[in-house]
């Protein structure tokens, strides 16, 4: 697909685009009414008039209640789906908004909501609109944040969500060329001012880009670094995936645990520590995380505090046994050398053994 920013989207372009999703059932199309999300309806409304057998297009708007205009948009996304003959629903975001840390609870709100509408019709997918600049504006908000490899792979064209599938075509796109693409159809679209209010952090980023594009940052270049990023990390998974079987084997021969079955099966939630010690620190780091995001019960690990856990398990496993000579390979005092919890998960290094196992429920003061 050329990646001319002022060369409309054509319909050989839009069968490319959406050609994985051909054989999917029904599809939510995720449809706020800005220029992305009207140019997602415009080209898979046109992409599904090519196929003898395409999927049931359902478009969603989400009303968040923030803004007085949001109504009126809603009902120009309904219009405009009524004339590319697709269904619509518009979902409404009720109670009470939080004061602090609207954009995410908006951001968590829009999901929930898309998956309910997607439950009703029997939909399997989700499509939304992000583009290339989406992209690389989330890049750089993780990279601010001191995200690890993962965060900075940034967003995945398929992801799984509250057991959907969520999918994001426009990632290689730009949104100056889905604008040039309305603007040739002749398809009105919104503007939401929030996405210029200074007051959030994606618009502030947004104003720096002309900046960081003079310099060689642009949104394809950023975006092109997100893919490679994804790429490594994807990489990294094969070889934590291998150092969990590893470790269930070792227990396995040793006849500790049960049976080798598939990796995501194995009882990872406890482990040989002299075999994890030996590992790299990021497959360590990655094994520790994987185990307490399974069992924990407050939601998943910060990666800072499993990399601080992560360095009080060393520094308890380089520490001597008490009344024990120094051998560079002696074994491990039978006592408890580190109890730690994190995100709901409680973490032992016990008998030379590393376990990862549910936290106890916390204790609520009582006034």
């Amino acid at each position: 697909m050329p990646d001319d920013e002022n060369n409309p989207i054509s319909a050989q372009d839009a069968k490319r685009i959406f050609a994985d999703w051909r054989s999917v059932p029904a599809i939510v199309l995720a449809v706020s009414g800005g220029p992305d999300s009207i140019a997602l309806m415009w080209l898979a409304a046109r992409w599904r008039s090519t196929l003898a057998r395409a999927p049931r297009l359902i478009a969603v708007t989400v009303d968040h209640g923030l803004r007085a205009e949001a109504t009126r948009e809603a009902r120009d996304v309904k219009r405009l789906a009524r004339a590319l003959d697709l269904p619509h629903r518009t979902m409404r975001w009720a109670g009470v908004k939080p004061k602090t840390g609207l954009p995410a609870a908006a951001r968590a709100a829009r999901y929930r909501l898309l998956a309910q509408a997607a439950r009703s019709i029997g939909a399997t997918h989700i499509l939304t609109a992000h583009t290339r600049d989406d992209q690389a504006e989330t890049l750089l908000m993780r990279l601010f944040r001191g995200s690890g490899i993962a965060g900075l792979a940034a967003m995945a064209r398929e992801s799984e969500r509250e057991g959907l599938v969520l999918a994001r075509p426009f990632l290689n796109v730009s949104k100056a060329r889905l604008i040039a693409t309305l603007q040739k159809a002749k398809v009105g679209f919104a503007d939401d001012p929030t996405n210029r209010d200074l007051n959030f952090t994606r618009p502030r980023i947004r104003s720096v880009m002309p900046v960081l594009a003079a310099e060689g940052g642009d949104a394809g270049n950023l975006a092109r670094l997100a893919s490679r990023l994804a790429r490594a990390n994807a990489a990294v998974e094969v070889l934590v995936d291998g150092a969990e079987r590893y470790l269930a084997l070792r227990d396995h021969h040793a006849g500790i645990g049960a049976k080798v079955r598939d990796s995501q099966a194995f009882d990872s939630q406890a482990f040989e520590a002299e075999a994890f010690a030996a590992m790299a620190e990021e497959i360590r780091l990655r094994l520790l995380k994987r185990a307490i995001d399974r069992v924990g019960h407050e939601g998943p690990a910060e990666l800072g505090k499993v990399e601080a856990l992560l360095a009080a398990l060393d520094r308890a496993l380089a520490e001597k046994p008490a009344g024990r000579p120094s051998k560079s390979k002696r074994q491990p005092g039978s006592r408890t050398r580190l109890k730690q919890t994190l995100a709901g998960a409680l973490v032992s290094l016990i008998d030379g053994r590393i376990s990862i196992a549910p936290a106890p429920p916390r204790r609520h003061q009582v006034n």
